[in-house]
């Protein structure tokens, strides 16, 4: 069998298994099966693979029909146009969350931001993003999880911020060191009842409680000791939570200004909440 033949069978089985995405999943399972790139793929479809390489080919499609991620078979995931590590410690990024890192750099744009943190940073994806277009921001990176931290490191390393990016173990805003300019969080907001039971994906950076806002009501609780004076707060959120972490922050921070962005599903994403530059108190 020839990788054309190879890559056609892999995506009309991935695609008769409801699989997304049929066609570029198999492409990333051949390419890591036969350890090319997609260049190389497309430039040799006629070339025969070998009995092994079938083998090994098959085993990778047989894991994803089994329910494992791609990211997590190959060990890679792209994220903000660059590559990261992944591994079973650690959330998959989502493209969704690049919302977080656009809103990120407009607020730069306009604001001096010297000290951003990263909560829940998980491969680190989001502070390796900032950091290499931020060189001047001191950044932190915190999770609860040292195995997550590890693959942070691995990928601080692969994109040389090891020496921008401060790797803190600690829950959630706790481990930061100083007054943060710029807070971004994506917390875990899956309703407890709505995890996968046999989910390949770490259960403690999925289980947002029962209502899904646990994690980040508990946050925006911790923030206020931890912003500077007219520092800002950036939070992912799931579906249909807005108006719950909205009515929040409206009651921890009164005078806040908050914005709620859509994805490009319609889905209001991403929460931005900035302060005054005396800076907003907690009520009560």
């Amino acid at each position: 069998m020839n990788l054309k033949k190879a890559l056609s069978r892999a995506r009309e089985i991935l695609a008769g298994n409801n699989i997304e995405d049929a066609t570029l999943e198999a492409e990333l399972l051949l390419e890591y099966a036969l350890k090319i790139s997609r260049v190389q793929l497309y430039l040799d479809l006629e070339h025969e693979l070998t009995p092994q390489q079938e083998q090994k080919f098959w085993r990778l499609v047989e894991r994803r029909l089994g329910g494992e991620p791609t990211a997590y078979i190959t060990g890679h995931c792209e994220f903000y146009s660059l590559d990261f590590y992944v591994d079973h410690t650690v959330l998959i990024p989502r493209p969704e969350s690049e919302l977080l890192v656009e809103k990120a750099l407009e607020l730069a744009q306009n604001r001096h931001l010297p000290t951003i943190a990263d909560i829940g940073t998980g491969c680190g994806a989001i502070a390796i993003s900032l950091a290499l277009e931020l060189p001047w921001a001191k950044i932190y990176a915190t999770d609860i999880s040292a195995a997550a931290l590890e693959v942070a490191l691995v990928n601080c390393q692969k994109h040389g911020v090891t020496d921008r990016i401060r790797l803190l173990q600690g829950d959630m805003l706790e481990p930061l060191p100083e007054p943060i300019d710029l807070i971004i969080a994506n917390l875990p907001y899956v309703k407890k009842s709505e995890i996968i039971p046999k989910s390949f994906e770490p259960r403690l950076a999925l289980d947002g409680g029962a209502e899904g806002t646990e994690r980040i009501s508990q946050l925006c609780r911790q923030a206020n000791s931890k912003l500077s004076p007219g520092g800002h707060l950036l939070l992912e959120m799931g579906q249909g939570q807005s108006r719950v972490v909205t009515t929040l922050l409206h009651s921890l921070f009164p005078d806040g200004e908050i914005e709620v962005t859509a994805d490009l599903g319609g889905i209001e994403r991403v929460l931005r909440l900035s302060l005054t530059a005396s800076k907003d108190k907690v009520v009560g």
